[in-house]
């Protein structure tokens, strides 16, 4: 991790945001954070706390959500109180709030545009509003969701919906998908069919179910080590596994999946069979994008299909607009999409912040890492740490043993983190 910067001030609030092109009625603070979520609300808490004193969050939501419960929650080894706290009571002291929507960003004149009809400026401006969920990508799938026998945990009400359709299941075909593209911690879609699995075996049912996994990659994971421990949980259950393969469409009426070949991003189906598939019950993630926004607002590169704010990958810093700087799911860094990757990106970019703020070129750098949490029983979890060439980056070095199945990791993962995410992470203390 990072030292702390040293004791040299930052510098007090511009009190003329008129400097910066923005109109003299216009609110100006020195760093704006859009999103309050943990990539959000742990870059501002540890910009207050290394001596920035006017950080202000933009969050619609009066609830925050810990994503990384709603495996655990969809999987029945959580419940939806264990996931959600108020806004107010996680926000880190010191920090302002504003409960409003962004629908633009004016990045020539500094300026941030509220769903109210507001406008905020900023010297400093933190893109981090999370990624949105692409229902209307696969033909059907939005019918579909709504369905008594289809779930997610990808959101909360669908993970919630989702815990007694798999647990209360005692026979029949599940389907488990997973998106290409970019996704926030896209090895979550196998989480909750791990636990379900578990579940199955542990009532003597398992052998009454077929399980079918549609996976976009020609792997489990992409790391080796990584692969040995989940094919060995796959041949267990006996899960079977569609490999390259997307959902192309959902009948939510005759029940039936469309699976066919991964298509490449902006071009058309690719060619193959499409194979049509009956469920008692779907799980669906579905395929995501970063908020349309960002794109309108000029901050994406115009190359990316999805929309995602363009940032050196290293410093977080926008290559265009030198004032504005991304992290998270909505940031078109070269990593996975994680949660993990989230401490060392807030770390990085707190401390190019404040170099900012002295007039200082940025000197922090994010080193790629991220890290995914495969639950793959109810109680072990093989826990894999990477880097952006999905090449094994152990949190201890030279040591990968924790990409082992393991009961400690199970945990930690479940009891451990949740506990340091409320009260450490979100106040940007780790």
């Amino acid at each position: 991790m990072l030292p702390a910067p040293d004791d040299a001030p930052v510098p007090a609030p511009d009190p003329d945001p008129g400097s910066s092109g923005a109109a003299s009625s216009v609110i100006a603070h020195q760093v704006v954070v859009i999103g309050g979520g943990n990539a959000g609300l742990s870059v501002a808490g540890r910009l207050r706390r290394w001596g920035v004193r006017d950080v202000v969050v933009i969050e619609p939501s009066d609830e925050h959500r810990y994503q990384p419960m709603f495996s655990h929650i969809a999987g029945g080894t959580a419940v939806a109180a264990d996931a959600v706290r108020a806004q107010a009571r996680v926000m880190p002291r010191g920090v302002g709030g504003i409960r409003d929507e962004v629908v633009s960003v004016n990045p020539g004149a500094r300026t941030v545009a509220l769903a109210s009809g507001g406008t905020i400026g900023y010297q400093q401006l933190i893109v981090c509003p999370g990624i949105q969920r692409r229902w209307d990508a696969v033909p059907g799938l939005a019918e579909a969701i709504t369905a008594p026998e289809v779930a997610s945990n990808y959101e909360l009400e669908l993970a919630v919906k989702a815990a007694p359709l798999l647990s209360e299941l005692r026979s029949g075909t599940v389907v488990f998908t997973q998106p290409p593209g970019p996704a926030s911690c896209a090895g979550a879609a196998q989480k909750p069919m791990y636990l379900a699995c578990d579940a199955w075996r542990r009532a003597g049912v398992l052998d009454r179910l077929r399980v079918v996994l549609v996976l976009p990659d020609p792997t489990m994971f992409g790391i080796p080590a990584i692969d040995r421990e989940l094919e060995r949980n796959v041949a267990e259950y006996g899960i079977e596994v569609r490999f390259s393969s997307e959902l192309r469409g959902v009948d939510a009426a005759a029940r039936t999946v469309a699976i066919g070949p991964v298509s490449a991003p902006g071009r058309d189906a690719a060619a193959g069979p499409v194979e049509s598939l009956e469920y008692d019950v779907l799980h669906v993630v579905p395929p995501q994008s970063a908020p349309s926004w960002i794109a309108e607002s000029g901050l994406a590169a115009a190359d990316d299909p999805g929309g995602f704010i363009e940032v050196d990958p290293r410093t977080l810093q926008h290559p265009r607009h030198p004032e504005v700087w991304g992290l998270g799911d909505a940031a078109a860094t070269r990593n996975s999409k994680s949660g993990g990757a989230l401490r060392p990106q807030a770390t990085a970019l707190a401390r190019n912040i404040v170099d900012a703020l002295r007039g200082s070129p940025p000197t922090a750098q994010y080193d790629g890492y991220s890290v995914c949490p495969f639950t793959v029983s109810r109680g072990t979890l093989v826990f894999a740490e990477f880097d952006e060439s999905m090449r094994q980056k152990p949190t201890i070095p030279f040591w990968p043993g924790l990409a082992r199945e393991r009961r400690s990791t199970w945990f930690v993962d479940r009891h451990v983190l949740p506990r340091v995410y409320w009260r450490l992470i979100l106040q940007g203390r780790a």
